[in-house]
C-alpha cells in the first residue's frame, strides 16, 4: 500500500489531511515540523510527501533542499499559503515535484498525488534496457528517468526531465515558453513564463560546458529556445 508522509505545523490541517488520505486508501504518517519529517524519512520508506512551506525553524523549502542535496528522490508536493509566484518558483527550484496553494480541495490534492505516483511507479516497473542519450555533458535515459555525468548520478526533478525531454523531442526547432507551459504544466496550473527561464537556467548548468555561453540550449530572442 502507498505510504504518504504529511508534514504541517497546523494540527487541524495535519489531522484533516491524515483522515482524508486514509479514506482514499493510503497509509499516512504525519510530522509537525521539518526536523521530525527528516527523522521519519530515515526510519521509514515513503512513496510521497505532502510538505507545508511555512513552518517555524525549518521551512518546507529547507527540508526540500536538504533531501535533494542528499539525492533523496521522494516525490514532494508543497503546500503554500501565499500562492505567490515567488513561492512556487522557489519550491520547484529546490526540487519539489508539484505545489498546491491553500486553501485547496482534497479532491485536487488527491488528483495531484495520483498523477505523481503514476509517473513514479511507471519508472519503477520492470525496467527496459537502458538507452542513454548524450546531451552535452550529461547522459539521460528518458524511459527510466535517469541522468548521469560520467559515473555520477545526477538528480533531476520530474519537471526538469519533462522540460528536457520536450526540448529533445523538438531539437532544431524553436520552442516557445508558451509551448512548454501548455504541454508540461498547463496554463491553469502554472501560468508564468518566468518559470521556464528558471528551468532552462538549471538545465544549462548541468549540460553545458559554459552555462553563460550555451551551445546546446540556445535562446532565440523574442521567440523561445532551441536545442541543438
Amino acid at each position: 500500500m502507498t505510504r504518504i508522509l504529511v508534514v504541517d505545523d497546523e494540527p487541524a490541517m495535519r489531522e484533516g489531511l491524515h483522515d482524508n488520505l486514509i479514506f482514499e486508501g493510503y497509509q499516512v504518517d504525519t510530522a509537525s515540523d521539518g526536523s521530525a519529517a527528516l527523522a521519519a524519512l530515515k526510519d521509514q520508506h515513503y512513496d510521497l510527501m505532502v510538505l507545508d512551506v511555512m513552518m517555524p525553524e525549518m521551512s518546507g523549502f529547507d527540508v526540500c533542499k536538504q533531501l535533494r542535496s542528499e539525492q533523496n528522490p521522494i516525490p514532494i508536493i508543497l503546500l503554500t499559503a501565499k500562492g505567490e509566484e515567488i513561492d512556487r518558483v522557489l519550491g520547484l527550484e529546490f526540487g519539489a515535484d508539484d505545489y498546491i496553494s491553500k486553501p485547496f480541495s482534497v479532491r485536487e490534492l488527491v488528483a495531484r498525488i495520483k498523477a505523481i505516483l503514476r509517473r513514479t511507479q511507471q519508472g519503477q516497473q520492470t525496467a527496459p534496457p537502458q538507452h542513454f542519450e548524450q546531451i552535452g555533458l550529461m547522459q539521460v535515459d528518458f524511459k527510466t528517468y535517469e541522468a548521469k555525468l560520467g559515473s555520477e548520478t545526477i538528480k533531476l526533478s520530474h519537471r526538469e526531465f519533462e522540460v528536457l525531454h520536450f526540448l529533445w523531442n523538438h531539437r532544431q526547432q524553436i520552442v516557445s515558453r508558451d509551448d512548454l507551459l501548455k504541454n508540461i504544466w498547463g496554463y491553469d496550473e502554472f501560468p508564468t513564463t518566468r518559470t521556464i527561464d528558471n528551468f532552462i537556467l538549471r538545465l544549462r548548468q548541468k549540460i553545458e560546458n559554459n552555462p553563460n555561453d550555451p551551445k546546446i540550449i540556445l535562446t532565440v530572442h523574442g521567440m523561445g529556445y532551441k536545442m541543438l
